[in-house]
């Protein structure tokens, strides 16, 4: 027993580490004015139906990619630069509507589809979260990955489930305003994939 409680207590940093740095890559709070931006025109119910779609497509793949590795990538012919930059044009393209619009706006979309593109990919699992999900993998194991994981998709339905607290408090003006100015960081993000995997391909 002590043994395994020594073992337990001797994962901790990795854990910790391993959560925190997805966090910061997943970036929820930081998302929280896009994903406002993006459910603007739904009802609380299809906006619920939007995030809890978004939460479930996320945790299952980076639970996959911590389960696959890159093995995926590599059965697919894909190198994880070429995610990156498929992934930062998509970004960028979200970016751009709700610099334009002020949101996604897909009248016709259900939202399960919109939950599942743009909000779980690549908003929230997108090359950076994968690529950490990866690293952590092979730095502290497949355990500590999964559980770093779980617990970020588990934040991540938590701030989503306050999402209407917070646009009320916000307000539809200070919503569009927020939302367009993290659209721009957004763009700048992209932009950051892109270039690295064009770096990669140029070399």
């Amino acid at each position: 027993m002590a043994d395994i409680v020594a073992e337990i207590i001797g994962m901790l940093p990795d854990l910790v580490k391993g959560t925190i740095a997805l966090f910061i890559i997943i970036d929820p709070f930081g998302n929280v004015p896009i994903l406002v931006s993006l459910t603007a025109k739904m009802s609380r119910e299809e906006r619920e139906k939007a995030f809890y779609t978004a939460t479930l497509v996320g945790l299952v793949l980076l639970l996959f990619f911590a389960m696959a590795d890159r093995e995926v990538l590599i059965l697919f012919g894909i190198t994880i630069y070429s995610f990156m930059i498929a992934g930062g044009i998509l970004l960028f393209i979200i970016a751009m509507r709700i610099l334009v619009s002020g949101g996604w706006q897909e009248a016709a979309a259900e939202p399960e589809s919109i939950g599942a593109v743009p909000i779980a990919v690549p908003l929230l699992v997108g090359p950076g979260a994968i690529t950490t999900t990866i690293l952590t993998l092979h730095t502290s194991g497949l355990a500590i990955t999964l559980v770093a994981v779980s617990i970020n998709f588990g934040i991540v339905w938590s701030i989503l489930h306050f999402v209407d607290p917070i646009y009320r408090f916000l307000g539809r003006t200070g919503s569009v305003v927020i939302g367009r100015v993290m659209a721009m960081f957004i763009a700048a993000i992209a932009v950051g994939y892109i270039l690295e995997g064009l770096r990669y391909y140029s070399i």
